[in-house]
Parts: C-alpha cells; structure tokens; sequence
C-alpha cells in the first residue's frame, strides 16, 4: 500500500511534506515578489513626487516682487544665509526660502493656531479645533496686525507673506511636499495663499506652550479632594534661595523711585516685603475667599496607605469634574502643538571678558522643549549688503519655520538667548451662572458671544459658540460633559449659591493683542544694551527671561513681559472667584519695576527657570511656581569652579557644561541608599553598581539606568497612589503593579491593567520639583508619605528606609524585566532613548506615511534636570520626551568661532540629507561651526541661489 494513502480506514489520502514544502514556497515567492513590487513602487514614487517638492538651491529663479537680485547661501547642511540690498527684499527671500524647506509644516502649524486642523486631517482633530477656536489665537493676532503693530513691522510680514506665495504659485501639493501627495488619497485638500496674520498667530502658539503655571494652578486646585494644605504644601515646597541663587543677586527694587536698580555694583539689600499677608503659606487662599474647595481643607488626613480619608470627587463636586476635564483637554492639545512646556525648562547664561579666554564675553543657550521632527527651530541669516539705516539687518540664528526675522541669535553687535521665565501670566476663574449671563458683584452680566463654524474633510461641518466673560473665554463649554457637571457644582459656603452652576474662564495676557513681532524686528538690529533694553519692553507675551552680551565686553539680563498685578490676597496659585471683582488684575508692570541685571560684579550671568529674584529684594510676586534653580545651580558652580581655580572659560568649555550630565538627586539619594540592608544577593549585585558611581548619567553607564529605576520606583512608591485620580490621568496610574507580582513585570501589562493614557502620550512630570519634594521629605523618614501597604510578597513601608529598599528591590526586576538579568548588559541609553515623530501629521494620516516620516531611537546621556535636560516622565517610562530643542555658543571676540547646532536639521522634507543630519551630532553634544561674515560664509557656502526680480 503507497505509504500516502489510509484505505483500510477510508479516509482520504494525506498530503506529502513534499506537497507543503512546495506550498510554502510559493507563498514565499508571492510574499517575495509583492515586497520588491513594493520597493519598486516605492522608487517610482520617491523619485516622482518626493524629489518633485525638494528645494532649488543652485541656479537661478524669478521672484516677481523684488527690487534687486537676492543670494541665498547654502551651507553642507542645507543652513541658508540670504543677502539682500533691502529689508523688503530680505524678509521675501525669507519666506521663499522657509517655504521651499518647510512649507507643509507651516501649513499645519497655522492651521492649528487658527483651530482649522479639521479641515486638513477630518474628525479625529474636532475637539482640538473647538478648544483653539475658543482660545480665539488667530482673532488676537488680526487684532494684533491690524492695530498694534507698526508699519514697518506690516511692511515685513507683507514682504514675507509675498515670498512664501511666490513659492506656492504654480505648484500643487504633492510639489510641496509628500504629506500633500498622500493626503490626497483620501482628501482634496488644497494648499491656501500665506497670510501676516498666519506669522503674528504661531507667536500666540509658542506663548501657549510657555504659559507658566495654570497646569500647577489646576492641580492644586484638584488636590483639595483628597490632600490637606499641609500635604499640598509638601508637594509644593517653597523656593530654597539659600541653596539655589535666584538670577538676580545683586539689583534690588527701589521703593523711593519706584523702580528697580539692576546696574553695576547693585547692593541686593531690601527693597520691600515680598510676603503676601493673605496667604497662610501654604499655596492655598485664606478660608472665607471664595475659592472652590471642595474636598478636604486640612480635616482630612492620608494614612500612607492610598486609601483615600479625605473627601473625594465622588462627593459630587462638579468643580473638581471640570477641572480633571480641562486638563484632560489641555493634556492632549500639545500632540496638535507639537511642542509642550509644561514643567520643561531651558539653558542661558553669559560669563563677561575677564573670565574667559578671549577676554570677551561668551553666550550659550539651549531652549527645552517637546522633541519634534522637524525641530521647531529654523537656523537662518539675514545679511544686508550694506548695513545702513535704510537696511538695519544683519543677523543670524534660531527662528521659526512659517515666521520672519530671527529669535535667538546675534547680528554684528550683540547676542541673545532666552528661557522661559514661568511667571504667571494665567488665572483661572470660577464663574457662577446666571441665566444666560454670570453673576459679578451681585449683577447678572451678559456673556459676550460669537459662533465659530468648524469645517471637517470629509465628514460635516459643526457650529460652536463661545462665550467669553470679563475674564476672558469659557473653557468649560468646550466638553459637553463639563457642561452638565457645571451645573451641579459644589463649592465653599462663602460662594453664592449653585443656581445655575459654575464654568471656568481663563484669563490670559496673550489674549490681548500686543507688540511681540515688534519687539522681533527691533532686537535683530539693536546695537547696545539701550537698544536692546527698548526693543525688549515690546516683547510682551511670553515673558521669557533675556540674556545680553556685546562686542564691547558688556552682559545683562531683562525681564520682559506684560505681567499682571493681583489683589493682595490672590497669589494667582490656584482658581479664583470670578464673581467677585476684588480677583481682578490691578494692571500690569512697567518695563521700570521689572528685574534686570547689567554687569555684576561676579562676571556671569545664568537663567535656567529658577527665581528671578528673591522676594525680599522685591516687592511684587513674578509667580509662587519657579523651577527649584537645580540647573542654575550646576551651572553657576561649573563657572565658579573655573574661575575659582584660576582658570579661563573657552567656547569648548561652554559647550561640555551644556552636556553635564550630573544628578542633583542622584548626590543626595545615593549615600542614603548605599546604606541599606538588602539581602537578596540579585538586588544586592545591582546595588553595588552605585558604589563609586560619580553620578553622571552617561548613556553607557549602568549605575545610571538602576538609580534611575530607583528614582522612579520611589516616585510611584511614596507618591503615586496618594494623589487624587485626576492626576494620575498624565500617567501616575501607569505606577499601579499587577496584584500578587513577584518578579518582573513587563511595563505593557502595567499600562494595560491600569487602563489609562499609554506611556508615550504622558506629559514631563515637573522638572526638578520632585526633586525638592523628596529632598525635604527624606529630613522625616517618619513621615506619612512613606508609608505603603503590602502589595503581593512585597511586605508594608512604614518608614523611608523601608521604602527605599522596597524601590531598590522594584527596580531590580523592572531592569530585569526590561534590559536582562546580567547587570552587566545594562546601560542607560537602552532606557533612555529619544524618537523623533513627525508632529505635524494629524491622527487621520496614513500609518505607512507616518512611519517613512519618524526617526531613531538614539541612546541619549542626561536626564531630568540635568544640565543636559533630556527629561523622561517617570509616571510613563524611561524614554526621553523633551530635550534641549537647539545648542548654541556666540563668541562675541571673534563671532565666526561660534557654534551651533539644531535637533533635527534644515529641511522638512522626509527624504532630504538634511532632514535629521544635524542630529547624530547633537546626540554626541557636538556643535556645527556658525559662519557669520561675509568671508566665511562664502568658504561654508555648498550651494547658491540666486533670486532674480
């Protein structure tokens, strides 16, 4: 019988491994021949229509609307450098040359500013619309160009607009770019003409991501459900001025004149109180203030064991309801933005001639912010053939894609960096419903409103309308939801009664029109500390703080901005009484009171979000919500640590403080941690790994990734589980472990048991105020924060230490679970990795485009903190999500011996060498030589393009 039949059973004949065999085969044959068709129509279609958007930069071109002939220069990394014989012509080429390399990013990104992103990606961006359309940013920046903004600044952004179309005429989508060409898959979207308003608008973007504390004035707000004034004090500490120097120490506030004296040889004695006698130190108004406080208002204690004792929001407190859903809103808003400041920071600081080598002064900036591809900054120079009165320009730097003029950089007599300066310049207000009106002062007033019609590709438009009161928009109708809760609103007995219910408006400075565009233009040619001081008090929204060096050998720094003046009794901390009219605003600061600094006496200057100044030395409250000065202290004792020794500080020397890597935290923890008794011998191996660790986080190091695994284990430990639910919306939820667990857990199952936002949608977790958070905790190893139940075979914490060595056990598994159990394999980059996203897709875009459109990982060194910020959430993994964006160095003895370098690179264009060519160098801290004279410009050029009227 052939061995491939079964006749005595009758069952029919089987098949023969033969028979497989073949069919496998084919199948991989087919699979073969689809994938090369693939890649042969991928071919086609890179080289048809991706090559087809790529810029022109060698040749000539016509550019009707010029006066004369425009060079525009292009280094080795695609870097231009325009020369022009008029400031028209200059700012025409500009936009030109940004459009050419970045155009479908300045579409998105002004699609957003103006709450249209619907119109380009359909319904899955709706809600974002809604929420941008009723912060109204295109409205402000109309309001802007048509009444505040000078005529030569019109002029400008004309010019630039008028470039930007020349470059759009005659082309269709897919020859702007390849995000154009798949769009058109599944949508007719077409490409609008380039409007001024479309540049003043991105402006309100980046002061939306700078806005200073309105998520900490939300959060705390949400913390009375559960945590008393004590606790919520805990959380957040005051500022130590006398470990972490505020950028000022030596100016002080004159009461006599009414101004501040920030010159030379300032004395830093008092210049008035900066206590606020209606506070009780605590963060939190006085009782009897009308302010929503639902919830525990220090009766309720936490025992430690994450069950809440206090009054929570299931109480029914719709004011607690409306809070946790604007910042759910604001939490996903940002993936639209692109960029994110919340509880991110930046890098400046400037050292005069006598402490440097070239006996001139050196300026170094590195602005932090959420990683985007393509980087959010636009490297550039603006060169006037012959700098006269007529033609002012001639400056090069950082400045963005879809805006004329340069930001952060130099021209031929002074240099410039900023940071944010986090004061606070956003109140929300609670605000009692009456009718179709809110009540203030006893009166029913009407709401001001306007309907906003929201177009969506493919699908139906859909009609809002906003509200707006006297303190600016209703944010609450923007989720129908926080609508209905509103209503039911519970808050204190000193507000009026429900009625109605409540809504929250915020109230925000750059809602109002203002100069900032102004202030662009006049700081890119001013020519000396005066100069500079004027163009800086146009700069009003956002407040950042403004280092200065010259080519005279002067340094300073300002503090721009329209800041608010509040009621004694509001400190701005936490929402206010909008019914009341003793909350408003008393009006801002003039340019006089603000804080400056001009030559002090110890030769430098550093500003990485810490105070401005110490209240004793100043009468009036910038915000209660610094960064806690870890950076700036770093910074200031690297530079002091040079001097100190005799030494003379070069550009190279700049640069390697910018890569420091040290933890602040890590000093502290780690000798308090080598102290504990671990048994375990698997645990004990790791924790050997801190001993002579000299706390630098190198992407190499091992000692590093397990601290930081211990860091976060202790974070999750003493904190995660006590904070009310609505905060761990941002990832503190992802800390919850699987019950029973008793060795490694893989972080998906954790996200996935939790059921929240995933780890990679979670936002930074505040920069260095954990670290002072548990730098004061640890003085109490009693304290209640450390104490957590039993969870599986892991036994109760009842003291600090007993935590910490539950944390030093936790993170044993986590990096077994996630880098092996041979330690010595371990390193921090493998945790630590960055991945550059393209930000400027929408949900509704094809997922293969989205994938030929990111990049990485890179294994990166840093971390939170660190003065290379490479910040990761430790709610949400180890995977960096905020970086310094750019690095800079301006050598102000000899400015062609400056350095910079961007994230990403020049071009937006998926497939051109310079869409992330500068990043593997920026990952190494390496920096680009910076051509700024003419000559050397000319030795950097690769490529030339000339313009022709």
């Amino acid at each position: 019988m052939p061995p491939n039949t079964t006749a005595t059973t009758g069952d029919k004949p089987g098949k023969s491994g033969r028979k497989k065999g073949r069919k496998a085969r084919l199948i991989v044959l087919v699979l073969v021949l689809a994938i090369i068709g693939g890649i042969a129509y991928g071919a086609y279609w890179s080289v048809s229509t991706v090559r087809a958007s790529f810029p022109q930069t060698k040749g000539s071109t016509t550019l009707q609307g010029l006066s004369g002939p425009v060079d525009v220069k292009r280094d080795g990394y695609g870097i231009p450098q325009i020369y022009a014989s008029s400031p028209e012509d200059l700012f025409m080429a500009q936009g030109f040359v940004q459009a050419q390399d970045r155009f479908y990013e300045m579409d998105v990104r002004r699609h957003m500013t103006s709450g249209r992103l619907s119109e380009m990606f359909g319904k899955g961006q709706v809600d974002n619309d809604e929420f941008l359309r009723t912060l109204g940013w295109d409205r402000v920046a109309q309001q802007e160009y048509d009444k505040k903004l000078s005529p030569a600044t019109k002029k400008y952004l004309q010019a630039y607009s008028q470039g930007v179309n020349a470059y759009l005429k005659g082309r269709d989508g897919a020859d702007i770019s390849l995000e154009y060409a798949a769009l058109g898959f599944t949508n007719d979207y077409k490409p609008a003409l380039w409007t001024p308003v479309d540049s003043v608008a991105w402006l309100k973007a980046m002061a939306w991501d700078l806005r200073g504390n309105m998520q900490d004035e939300i959060d705390r707000a949400l913390m009375t459900s559960r945590l008393g004034p004590k606790q919520i004090k805990d959380l957040y500490p005051d500022y130590p001025y006398s470990r972490n120097k505020p950028i000022i120490t030596q100016g002080r506030y004159d009461e006599s004149e009414g101004a501040f004296d920030g010159g030379a040889g300032g004395t830093g004695s008092p210049g008035g109180s900066g206590a606020d006698p209606g506070s009780d130190g605590t963060g939190l108004p006085d009782s009897g203030s009308g302010v929503p406080a639902s919830g525990t208002t220090g009766t309720g204690t936490d025992t430690g064991t994450g069950t809440d004792t206090g009054t929570s929001d299931s109480d029914g407190s719709g004011v607690q309801s409306q809070l946790s859903g604007l910042r759910s809103v604001m939490q996903n808003l940002p993936a639209a933005v692109g960029v994110n400041g919340d509880g991110i920071g930046s890098n400046s600081w400037v050292v005069a001639g006598k402490h440097t080598i070239t006996g001139k002064p050196l300026l170094a900036n590195d602005p932090h912010l959420g990683a985007s591809l393509p980087s959010v900054w636009y490297q550039m120079g603006l060169h006037c053939r012959a700098v006269s009165g007529k033609c002012p320009y001639d400056v090069t730097g950082y400045t963005f894609a879809g805006m004329p003029g340069v930001v952060i950089g130099h021209n031929q007599d002074i240099a410039w960096g900023m940071t944010n300066s986090g004061v606070d310049v956003t109140d929300l207000y609670l605000e009692k419903l009456s009718g179709d009106g809110y009540l203030r002062d006893d009166k029913t007033v009407p709401f001001r409103t306007r309907q906003e019609t929201i177009k969506v590709a493919g699908g139906t438009s859909k009609k809002i309308v906003v509200r707006e009161t006297e303190n600016g928009p209703l944010l609450s109708d923007r989720d129908d939801e926080l609508v209905q809760v509103g209503k039911k609103a519970q808050v204190d007995t000193a507000a009026p009664d429900r009625g109605d219910g409540y809504a929250i408006a915020l109230k925000w400075t750059a809602l109002q029109a203002g100069t900032t565009m102004d202030a662009v233009f006049a700081i890119d040619q001013a020519k000396d500390w005066s100069g500079f001081r004027a163009a800086a008090a146009k700069f009003d929204v956002p407040s950042q703080n403004l280092v200065y060096a010259d080519t005279r050998g002067n340094i300073g720094y300002t503090l721009p901005g329209r800041i608010p003046k509040r009621a004694k009794n509001d400190d701005g901390s936490v929402p206010a009484p909008g019914w009341d009219s003793k909350y408003d605003w008393k009006g801002y600061l003039k340019q006089g009171q603000l804080p400056y600094e001009y030559n002090p006496k110890r030769g430098y200057i550093v500003t990485a979000n810490q105070a401005v100044v110490d209240p004793a030395a100043y009468p009036y409250r910038l915000t209660t919500d610094w960064g806690y000065g870890t950076r700036s202290q770093r910074i200031a004792d690297l530079i002091q640590s040079k001097i100190d020794g005799g030494g003379k500080i070069s550009t190279d020397d700049m640069r390697q403080m910018q890569m420091d890597n040290s933890s602040e935290i890590a000093k502290l923890l780690v000798p308090m941690l080598l102290k504990i008794d671990i048994g375990d011998k698997d645990v004990r191996q790791a924790q050997k790994l801190l001993e002579g660790w000299d706390y630098t986080q190198d992407a190499d190091s091992a000692a590093a990734a397990y601290f930081n695994a211990v860091w976060r284990n202790i974070l999750k430990l003493a904190f995660g589980n006590k904070l009310p639910k609505e905060l761990r919306v941002e990832g503190q939820c992802l800390w919850v472990e699987p019950t029973g667990n008793t060795g490694p857990v893989d972080e998906t199952t954790k996200v996935r048991e939790c059921g929240e936002r995933s780890a990679d949608q979670a936002q930074p977790d505040g920069g260095d105020r954990w670290f002072e958070v548990v730098r004061n905790l640890v003085k109490q190893p009693d304290s209640d924060w450390w104490k957590v139940p039993a969870s599986g075979t892991r036994p109760k914490a009842e003291n600090r230490d007993q935590l910490f060595a539950r944390a030093l056990i936790d993170a044993r598994w986590e990096l077994t679970s996630k880098l092996g159990k041979d330690i010595d394999t371990w390193n921090w980059g493998r945790l630590h990795r960055l991945f550059l996203k393209n930000q400027t897709l929408g949900t509704e875009g094809p997922g293969f485009l989205k994938y030929i459109l990111n990049r990485g990982p890179w294994k990166l060194s840093g971390g939170e903190a660190a003065v290379n910020a490479s910040g990761w959430n430790a709610a949400g993994g180890y995977g960096v999500v905020w970086v310094p964006s750019m690095r800079m160095v301006v050598n102000l003895a000899d400015l062609d011996k400056s350095k910079w370098i961007n994230l990403t690179g020049a071009s937006g264009h998926a497939f051109s060498a310079h869409y992330t060519d500068q990043t593997d160098k920026w990952a190494k801290g390496e920096l680009l030589p910076w051509s700024y004279s003419a000559g050397a410009v000319d030795k950097s050029t690769s490529d030339t393009l000339v313009l022709k009227p």
